[in-house]
């Protein structure tokens, strides 16, 4: 591990673990953002267990689409905001970090040679511009249960099949068993959920998120 003053690099998800563990168990807030439920998993696994239970405490994620497409990772999220925890879905991209007690930040970094590097940060000017960062994420997603079921109602997952075949409307809307103006009213729907200003656009987040 190399220090630079409260800046602390770490290689690999067991060298984490094994100086953060402590951290966790103790924390009474935990803000998480990520891509996926992978990204920490394997460097906490006793958070799982932990989340179970979160009485006393603050612990809110925000992830990107893609995790509601995975039925076990998109079962755990329930269960997580079944149990009071704050879980919100977003289409922008995100830095992949972790906050304990808005006095410690985990940065997730690239992989090299296969493992992954961390970033532990203790600075507390460091650590408040990470938190300003994660509330702006935070306050710009959409809660977990209203996001899942404005993506079921409009059937998002089989209109962005049939744009990214590259199918005409008349097409997509009879392999989709509805009207070309509810097929197009949908499009329309789903591309304001995205956040997009074309179907192109759309397609492209949809990919970055994980969608396709």
């Amino acid at each position: 591990m190399e220090k630079v003053t409260d800046v602390v690099m770490v290689r690999g998800e067991a060298e984490l673990f094994e100086r953060t563990a402590h951290l966790f168990a103790a924390a009474t807030e935990i803000s998480c953002a990520a891509r996926d439920l992978h990204t920490w998993s394997v460097a906490h696994p006793a958070a799982p267990d932990r989340e179970q239970s979160v009485r006393g405490m603050t612990i809110r994620k925000v992830y990107q689409p893609g995790v509601l497409f995975d039925p076990a990772l998109a079962g755990h999220l329930r269960r997580l905001a079944g149990s009071g925890a704050g879980i919100r879905i977003t289409e922008r991209e995100i830095n992949e970090t972790i906050l304990l007690d808005r006095r410690l930040a985990i940065v997730a970094g690239d992989r090299v040679g296969g493992v992954r590097g961390y970033t532990v940060i203790s600075s507390p000017d460091l650590v408040h511009g990470i938190q300003s960062l994660f509330e702006a994420a935070w306050h710009a997603a959409t809660d977990l249960a209203a996001y899942q079921a404005r993506f079921t109602e409009l059937g998002a997952r089989e209109i962005l099949e049939q744009l990214a075949s590259g199918c005409k409307d008349e097409t997509a809307a009879r392999a989709l068993g509805v009207g070309l103006r509810t097929y197009r009213r949908r499009v329309a729907e789903l591309m304001e959920l995205l956040g997009a200003t074309s179907r192109f656009q759309a397609g492209a987040r949809a990919r970055e998120a994980g969608l396709l």
